[in-house]
């Protein structure tokens, strides 16, 4: 039997609530649910560290951010770069795939392939390299109706401000890439198996669909923000003030529409991914694909007075995950409640591929679990993020997807909150006296995580506050860049 092909399709900052097959009734995903229809749906699916650079290098290598050396997009921290020994299109290049990313790939430096054959990029407004222009930039230029750019509605790429795109349909982002994947699979080489990185740069803001999914969602009632008993330090009406407020209290009407567009720009990147799938159906190409759907991280879009990503809080840090393999691999668990991480994606899709998982990779492939056969499986998954907006958001947290820990280090606070009774977090439980034997253990789980870095996170079974201490830095990233800097200079 030939190897399957493999389709990836990655969304930016899409929280795991915002598809049909997760339950929800108000947005529109019927190619996303018929995909999760034939697969897996993944419940307890968390990022490692839920900022885009950080989550993209643990799903390029399949590595903890500890070892990947990025643990997240504040102080301290590093470009995703290159240097990584083993890639998941490396690895896979090397096997005899035609591997191609196509969209958001936030490499450093920006033309840098990590494993790809080729990419053709949208990297939204970031311009990193000397006269680097993205691919989409280019195409939009050239194919453009009259005297506007790509960013001119007025919103910014990190605003929670929302309103309709504002040229013609066909010129959005999130057209183009599909247009581009599908040019690929109409150029690529026919005699070997493809891996097809799709990588839309939405529903990250700016939060700007085109008009006709805008206006449906504005006339559609959508959930309400969900605001914890604990979340009125939050409201800090000079960080709300900004454009691009990480928090603070936003009106209702603002709120809710920068909802309605978030939902209207995930019913467009649905619509466009069924473009994609009938291509391929039409082609011959559906029935031998692995096809993976995810995320990098979500958005917290108001819940708790906050705004964008890094936060432990499932908004941030919970993502959607689906698994549809060919059906020569047998009948799937509809779904699996085990908590998994973007870490098991690389030994998935190589598992799939009879491709051997590198020894450098920290995930672990989930085809036992969607077959039903795992056995003993890890009792929690771990996630990180270093200083970014505000030291007192610096954060660890660990969860089972029923239970989560949050330990904010550099204000030396916990959070302890029951996912199943309580799934958006409204009340810390981390000071009632009778939840204080669950708080001891999964403060235990935490400790076991932190202690081996040797980093002054532990001290005994306690965690050592890190207020005036300086910023955590993984001594991985250096060690990998040291052996790269002559490429960079």
């Amino acid at each position: 039997m030939s190897k399957p092909n493999v389709l990836f399709i990655m969304t930016d900052q899409q929280r795991w609530d915002t598809l049909g097959c997760y339950g929800n009734r108000a947005i529109e995903t019927p190619n996303l649910d018929w995909l999760a229809s034939m697969g897996t749906v993944f419940t307890s699916a968390y990022t490692p560290s839920p900022s885009c650079i950080p989550a993209r290098a643990s799903l390029l290598t399949g590595m903890d951010p500890w070892n990947t050396g990025i643990l997240g997009m504040g102080r301290g921290q590093g470009h995703m770069g290159v240097g990584f020994k083993h890639t998941l299109p490396g690895e896979l290049a090397q096997a005899g795939y035609h591997t191609q990313g196509v969209g958001k790939m936030h490499f450093y430096p920006q033309r840098a392939l990590n494993g790809f054959h080729r990419t053709v990029l949208d990297e939204s407004g970031r311009a990193y390299d000397p006269g680097f222009i993205s691919d989409y930039k280019q195409w939009f230029d050239r194919n453009k109706t009259g005297e506007f750019g790509i960013t001119d509605h007025g919103i910014d790429w990190n605003s929670w401000m929302a309103r309709p795109y504002h040229a013609p349909e066909y010129l959005h982002p999130t057209v183009w890439t599909v247009n581009e994947s599908i040019r690929f699979l109409q150029e690529r080489d026919p005699s070997k198996p493809f891996f097809l990185k799709t990588s839309f740069a939405r529903p990250h803001s700016p939060y700007d669909p085109p008009a006709y999914y805008f206006d449906l969602y504005m006339d559609k009632e959508l959930p309400e923000p969900a605001v914890g008993d604990w979340a009125h330090v939050h409201d800090v009406p000079k960080d709300g003030a900004s454009p691009t407020a990480w928090r603070g209290v936003r009106s209702r009407e603002e709120i809710m529409r920068a909802r309605a567009a978030y939902y209207g720009s995930i019913h467009f990147i649905d619509h466009q991914i069924g473009r994609l799938l009938i291509y391929m159906q039409n082609n011959g190409l559906l029935n031998n694909t692995v096809i993976i759907f995810t995320s990098d991280h979500g958005d917290m879009l108001g819940d708790h007075h906050l705004w964008r990503k890094t936060y432990a809080y499932e908004g941030s840090a919970h993502i959607p995950l689906i698994v549809r393999l060919p059906k020569s691999f047998g009948n799937p668990l509809p779904y699996v409640d085990h908590p998994v991480t973007l870490q098991d994606i690389m030994p998935t899709i190589l598992e799939a591929a009879e491709v051997p998982v590198p020894n450098t990779v920290d995930g672990r492939s989930l085809l036992p679990l969607i077959r039903g056969d795992a056995g003993p499986w890890r009792e929690y998954v771990h996630g990180e993020h270093s200083t970014c907006y505000s030291e007192e958001q610096e954060m660890q947290y660990v969860t089972d997807g029923k239970m989560k820990y949050v330990w904010l280090p550099r204000i030396g606070q916990e959070q302890m909150f029951d996912l199943e009774s309580d799934p958006y977090e409204r009340v810390n439980l981390a000071g009632e006296p009778e939840h204080q034997e669950a708080l001891l253990l999964w403060r235990a789980r935490m400790v076991a995580v932190l202690e081996v870095r040797n980093a002054g996170l532990t001290e005994g079974d306690q965690l050592v506050c890190q207020a005036d201490k300086p910023f955590l830095v993984s001594p991985n990233y250096r060690e990998r860049m040291d052996g790269v800097e002559c490429f960079l200079k």
